[in-house]
């Protein structure tokens, strides 16, 4: 559930991180900056929640106690 959190936090923050750095940009054309982030911000999610599935199995399978 940390995972999932994170992955929205950092969705968010990209995208805002975007939203600032709009107006200087330089001569990049908008659809070009608007595709750089939205990769930037599908990447984070993906990533946190690779991670966080990791995590998940780790505990079901490698960290439980043996009975």
């Amino acid at each position: 559930m940390l995972f999932c959190f994170t992955g929205m936090a950092g969705f968010a923050a990209i995208v805002a991180y975007g939203l600032y750095k709009l107006k200087s940009r330089g001569n990049t054309k908008m659809s070009v900056h608007l595709i750089h982030m939205r990769v930037a911000a599908q990447g984070f999610v993906v990533g946190a929640m690779t991670i966080g599935m990791g995590y998940s199995m780790y505990r079901e399978y490698w960290a439980k106690p043996k009975p």
